[in-house]
């Protein structure tokens, strides 16, 4: 029986802990804060050693083997000692990848893994697939293993996941994008991050599958330099050489794998060109698990979208406010403000992860009329938008936000909130910023 120190007490480290528990190891769960009670209540009840507000480091070191939760960075001091004492650190994927013989289809990305792995999900769902949603959307997959006998998992996975997975292997691996994001804990190299997000097709071989975006300038530099040997299919709305196997061509996507088919862009159920590319990746993985056309047809056309992405919330005399709280960086709030098709008021900010706006001026003083920044610290805001945007106000709680943007919006017009940043300054998670957005507007 060997001793697991998990570290970091939510969704992820939970289940960990109790799937640890039933395969017979000894169990410490080790939070530097306090533990939510939802949680704590299952420690409890599988009578688990836990502690909260710091860790006993004397305790935490004599673990054979450490878990720890994807929001915990190695840099903390208590994950710095393990290293130092050679004790291996890994995620809750890896750890419970040990304990199943289901087919992994894992999805990765900058921008798109949870529209993505929802779609997915909700294709194998619906055709009658024995499937389980984990990783960064869902439950936690350790405790689904658990509990549960699927045949099939889908995982959204972030790089934090990817970075404690090592000999866990993705059946099929998706790459949807790569453009900067959490630099902060990358030493502010782009390359780190890049090799992160590759970490999604490790240990793959040729029976396995790599769907990846071929207009995603990062993944085509980067897959000259790898000698990948798994199949490799990928997609693309702009082919510039032979047909890749998904493709778009006038305004209709051509699905090219084992069973053949093509449909209208316009009979999507997300419209925007990022949702294009979604659904090219959703459809290729369902093409490759054989998956009848016309089911794949059916819920490409049926899907409804996840909470908190460009979700519409209501109108307040003609003025639109639509909730995509969960554009954490810069690319995902540019495909919000490239989506929209009438005048803007943004609502931007919160914690900056070495965010870099050049790429969004454009896209900004076509469609941004005035900008609301939300967040302790916006100097970097007004240095990027103040030469396109007239207007830009600063703000340091959602009711003044939401009536900021109020004032300034004018009937037939948008309020987004799209942050662009983390929201770990003024709320809990992008789900809380979500719900007191739409609560405030509500309130109008």
């Amino acid at each position: 029986m060997s001793k697991i120190v998990v570290i970091g007490s939510g969704e992820s480290g939970t289940g960990a802990a109790i799937l640890a528990k039933i395969k017979g190891h000894e169990v410490l769960v080790s939070d530097f804060g306090q533990i939510p009670d939802k949680f704590r209540k299952l420690l409890v009840k599988y009578e688990l050693d836990f502690e909260q507000g710091g860790h006993t480091m004397q305790a935490v070191l004599q673990a054979d083997e450490i878990i720890k939760s994807p929001g915990v960075p190695d840099t903390v001091p208590v994950i710095q000692a393990a290293i130092s004492e050679n004790i291996p650190v890994i995620s809750e994927i890896e750890f419970a990848g040990r304990y199943t013989n289901a087919k992994m289809i894992c999805i990765t990305g900058s921008n798109g893994k949870t529209t993505t792995s929802l779609w997915t999900y909700h294709i194998l769902k619906n055709a009658g697939l024995n499937v389980g949603l984990g990783g960064n959307v869902g439950k936690s997959m350790a405790m689904q293993v658990a509990f549960e006998n699927y045949d099939y998992y889908v995982l959204e996975l972030s790089s934090f996941q990817l970075d404690g997975m090592f000999n866990f292997k993705a059946d099929v691996a998706v790459l949807l994008n790569i453009t900067p994001d959490h630099l902060d804990r990358y030493e502010f190299n782009f390359q780190n991050y890049i090799n992160s997000k590759f970490r999604i097709t490790q240990n793959q071989n040729t029976d396995d599958y790599f769907i990846y975006c071929a207009d995603d300038s990062v993944i085509q530099t980067e897959m000259k330099s790898r000698n990948p040997k798994m199949q490799l299919i990928p997609f693309s709305l702009n082919p510039l050489d032979a047909n890749p196997a998904v493709f778009k061509s006038q305004e209709t996507i051509h699905f090219n794998l084992k069973n053949k088919f093509n449909m209208a862009v316009q009979d999507l159920a997300l419209p925007g060109a990022h949702n294009a590319y979604n659904s090219m990746a959703a459809g290729a993985i369902a093409q490759v698990l054989r998956i009848k056309k016309e089911t794949i047809r059916e819920r490409l056309m049926d899907f409804k979208n996840v909470e908190h992405r460009l979700e519409p919330v209501i109108s307040v005399h003609g003025i639109e406010f639509v909730n995509d709280s969960k554009a954490t960086n810069v690319n995902s709030a540019w495909y919000a403000l490239e989506s929209m098709n009438r005048p803007v008021v943004w609502i931007v900010g919160g914690v900056d992860k070495g965010n870099d706006y050049a790429g969004m001026l454009e896209v900004v003083e076509r469609n941004v009329k005035a900008i609301v920044c939300l967040g302790k610290d916006s100097k970097k805001i007004h240095a990027a938008f103040s030469k396109v945007v007239d207007v830009i106000v600063d703000t340091n709680s959602m009711k003044d936000a939401v009536n900021s943007a109020y004032y300034l919006a004018k009937e037939g017009e948008v309020v987004l909130l799209s942050p662009a940043c983390a929201s770990f300054d003024l709320f809990d998670n992008y789900e809380d910023r979500g719900q007191q957005f739409k609560a405030e507007v509500r309130a109008l």
